[in-house]
């Protein structure tokens, strides 16, 4: 579906080509009458001015030629003529028109006629026709004609000074189209900023704040936050609910093993198969926390702080152990992710690292083009190639002497997938070892 700017596009560039259109035809059709109009105006002036002189010299009609001076009558076929007849048939004419004659009408009124009709070389032209009867009783019939030429011409010229002008009025029409869009869509991205904004802060929008016609769609949507903020709230208080539950009888069942245990019985494979009861119950409580947050949820972490603190609880955890964890962090970064669960995959992922590392594991979190990049890497052994993909699911482990469930890096895949991120594996290039590199969204 097209969006509403695209929408304000078509819609102006469709108004503003019907409205030039239109508006061309129409004024078109304007100049053509006026310039019309005033070609007969000129031709009728130029009838008037005939009439005259000829009155003056209706006993010798060849010297109308030298009262009419305009230069275009004496230039052969200029296109501007004049032409009188007597009563007895003959026939006096302007030097344009050389040995032709201009038609006279077939019906003769009193008033002057004004018409198209045909003049030296089949020429268009429009001319003027009256029969003048003068004082001295004489009738003659005067005609003044134009080629049509000039008509055209004039026509033309008046046209394509005004295409500019309705181009720019189309261009005015469709810039105005957007503007007026702009300023009509600008509630629409307040209500989307607030709809993000008002989440983090679990305020209500104000219907007063909005257009009347956004205002049913605003109660609406406080209706839809207030429903959303009790799925995403239920829904973290039952896993939390169900980890507690949870947790007493592990507790309980791990005294028991250790009280077998100081007893001399071997209890190896039991702990290890508790051990992974609660590492899929730990795994099933963090999908089911992130895919009720991750959708439903605008919250932001400050991702550099996040690293800060899990790496100085971490750098405690190796020196204890004859290690080193070193740190390199940009300040100010921002993930759109829930702080629990970015902490999860770190603390998971720096956990791993420090359990297989020789003598040092390193952390980095920096901006990316498409978000933000931590790379969690050590100087361990490492994991073959074709043996990641296996290290990725679920229990999958490829030594069995270091304890764990395997299922770690599976709950940073379950959680980087309910955000929408990535974890790779690689090989680490400056320490030699597993590179563990995770890009969120920021």
């Amino acid at each position: 579906m097209l969006s509403l700017r695209q929408r304000a596009l078509l819609g102006g560039l469709a108004t503003g080509a019907l409205s030039v259109g239109v508006g061309t035809l129409v004024v078109f059709s304007y100049i053509n009458t006026r310039v019309l109009e005033q070609f007969d105006e000129t031709l009728r002036d130029r009838h008037t001015q005939l009439v005259v002189g000829l009155s003056a010299t209706t006993d010798d009609p060849e010297a109308l030629r030298d009262l009419m001076f305009d230069p275009a009558y004496r230039t052969p076929y200029s296109g501007r003529y004049w032409q009188v007849t007597d009563g007895r048939g003959a026939t006096f004419t302007s030097a344009s028109l050389f040995d032709e004659t201009i038609s006279e009408p077939a019906r003769v009124r009193e008033e002057a006629i004004v018409w198209n009709t045909t003049g030296p070389d089949n020429e268009a032209v429009r001319s003027v026709y009256q029969k003048i009867t003068f004082e001295d009783g004489t009738e003659w019939g005067v005609t003044v004609a134009e080629s049509r030429r000039e008509l055209i011409s004039e026509r033309r010229t008046a046209q394509n000074n005004l295409l500019p002008v309705f181009g720019l009025v189309g261009l005015i029409g469709v810039v105005g189209s957007l503007l007026l869009m702009s300023a009509i869509i600008v509630p629409l991205r307040k209500l989307r900023a607030d709809v993000a904004h008002r989440w983090d802060k679990g305020d209500d929008l104000i219907p007063e704040d909005y257009p009347e016609e956004v205002s049913p769609l605003v109660e609406d949507l406080n209706q839809l936050l207030h429903r959303n903020r009790e799925i995403v709230s239920g829904s973290r208080r039952q896993a939390a609910d169900l980890a507690h539950a949870l947790k007493t009888p592990t507790t309980i069942l791990r005294n028991e093993l250790a009280t077998l245990s100081d007893a001399g019985v071997d209890t190896g494979s039991v702990d290890d198969a508790l051990n992974r009861i609660d590492a899929q119950l730990k795994r099933s409580l963090g999908r089911m926390r992130a895919s009720n947050s991750a959708e439903l949820t605008h919250s932001r972490t400050d991702l550099s702080n996040s690293v800060a603190r899990l790496s100085r609880l971490f750098s405690v955890m190796a020196e204890r152990e004859g290690k080193s964890l070193t740190t390199e962090c940009e300040a100010g970064l921002q993930a759109r992710m829930d702080t629990q669960d970015v902490e999860e995959v770190i603390g998971n992922l720096l956990d791993n690292a420090l359990k297989w590392c020789r003598t040092t594991a390193h952390i980095a979190a920096k901006r990316v083009d498409g978000g933000i990049e931590i790379c969690i890497e050590d100087d361990g052994p490492g994991i073959p190639e074709d043996a990641r993909e296996g290290v990725l699911r679920s229990g999958g482990r490829l030594d069995t002497s270091v304890s764990g469930t395997g299922l770690g890096l599976a709950i940073c895949i379950d959680l980087m997938n309910a955000y929408g991120g990535k974890l790779k594996l690689e090989k680490s290039a400056d320490l030699g070892g597993l590179a563990c590199r995770i890009l969120i969204s920021n």
